[in-house]
């Protein structure tokens, strides 16, 4: 029988840009992080440097002096999840099959959510049968689904070597935004936020980013059928910056109206800041909304609680964010998250209007999200009202954002891979046979 038609909100503004099969990388690439943050030292890539630094290097792990993580299982097959639609239909024609083959399997996947190619029924037994020869379809394992008292659920996703990552799914009236991540962990170290303390391990792939979302629509499906995603963050574990190439495909993916068919502007990118690849986002034909995690009116605040800033200061990150194209009616978003006694005074306020006079934006202040084994401090209500009415009196647009789902670790900064309050050990897929062990 022939597919349903496609689930979509709003039919998406962007064309498709394929990229040649010899370009997509191995599936599970580690990433190597040295102790502290990459990007003061001299792993910091050029600025026209994409690749992320000490690609080579053994992936850190939880305890210092272990042995780096093991690979994931050898497959030379592509994942059919983590390929754009022209790239599927080149699949295709590789396998000797016609071009709109590429474009049946690839709608199946990403606009139906299949996992395997026997689900397929409008494909034959050997049409299928050569696909598969060339591509698998991985998927990610719900190991564990947590609810708010405030109806946010978080959900605990393992890859197919093992690795925890967390998504968060956030109702709002008749909307749903999905949190998702774009790294095993984070390699920027921002002092306040949990994720910077498991280091990093290695970047999602497109396809693990874009499965995020799948995984999400079919548990909702199951839980809460009258809802559904009507909105995506990148905001959840990592720097989606970091992993750029990874990123911009799951966005052209989402993006794609043949599949989920998300307009770009129902997507967000937030960034700590990564200025040469935040220039070059500003250069692309799909432009998601732009949010920049601040969090400071001063240098000397913020090279101590974002370690980033010592490689690319607040005036480097401003004339970046002045000379990035916006589409009209858009505005670029600034993260702030309030720290008591750190950067929540009036005056503090005071410089962040002078610093971002002039760009269209608005600014999202956050308390902070408490956390264990930190020793930063929630600010008083009163501060917090103090620190948001001198934005206003000085005319800069902000918003209090609500903390949701921070009994559940799921507010911002608290994605830590924990469930009652305890740090997860990753758990191995429960289909197929564990990856082999490291080699000494």
């Amino acid at each position: 029988m022939a597919p349903p038609g496609p689930f979509r909100s709003e039919a998406s503004e962007v064309g498709v840009r394929g990229r040649s099969l010899s370009q997509i990388p191995p599936p599970h690439t580690a990433i190597g992080k040295a102790a502290g943050p990459w990007y003061p030292s001299a792993a910091v890539p050029a600025p026209d440097d994409p690749s992320p630094p000490d690609a080579a290097a053994p992936a850190p792990t939880s305890a210092p002096g272990a042995p780096a993580p093991e690979p994931g299982p050898a497959d030379e097959r592509v994942d059919l999840r983590a390929l754009t639609l022209a790239e599927a239909e080149a699949l295709a024609v590789g396998a000797g099959l016609p071009r709109f083959r590429g474009e049946q399997a690839w709608r199946w996947v990403h606009a139906h959510g299949v996992t395997r190619f026997e689900q397929m029924t409008d494909l034959g037994p050997a049409v299928r049968e050569r696909l598969a020869a060339r591509a698998r379809i991985d998927t990610l394992e719900i190991a564990e689904v947590q609810t708010s008292r405030d109806g946010t659920r978080k959900l605990r996703l393992v890859t197919s070597d093992g690795k925890s990552i967390e998504s968060v799914l956030i109702p709002d009236g008749d909307k749903t935004t999905q949190c998702i991540s774009s790294q095993v962990g984070c390699a920027v170290d921002c002092q306040f936020c949990a994720t910077a303390k498991l280091g990093l391990t290695r970047n999602l792939t497109a396809g693990e980013i874009v499965d995020q979302v799948y995984r999400a629509r079919a548990l909702l499906a199951e839980v809460a059928p009258d809802r559904r995603i009507t909105n995506i963050v990148y905001m959840g574990m990592g720097e989606p910056l970091h992993n750029y190439d990874q990123v911009m495909t799951s966005l052209r993916i989402l993006t794609d109206d043949k599949g989920v068919g998300l307009s770009q502007r129902r997507i967000t990118v937030s960034t700590a800041g990564l200025v040469p690849r935040l220039e070059k986002l500003g250069r692309e034909d799909v432009r998601p909304n732009l949010a920049v995690s601040l969090n400071a009116s001063s240098d000397q605040v913020r090279d101590e609680i974002m370690p980033i800033n010592r490689k690319w200061n607040i005036g480097k990150l401003l004339a970046a964010i002045r000379s990035y194209p916006l589409e009209s009616r858009r505005r670029v978003t600034f993260e702030y998250v309030l720290l008591a006694g750190v950067n929540d005074a009036p005056r503090d306020a005071a410089q962040l209007a002078t610093l971002l006079r002039g760009i269209r934006c608005k600014v999202n202040i956050i308390p902070w999200n408490p956390h264990p084994e930190s020793p930063y401090q929630r600010p008083t209500p009163d501060a917090i009202d103090a620190f948001q009415n001198e934005c206003k009196r000085r005319g800069l647009p902000t918003y209090l954002r609500t903390p949701r789902g921070d009994d559940i670790d799921a507010a911002c900064g608290q994605l830590a891979n924990r469930a009652n309050g305890e740090a997860l050990v990753p758990l191995r897929v429960r289909r197929g046979p564990p990856p082999p062990p490291p080699v000494d």
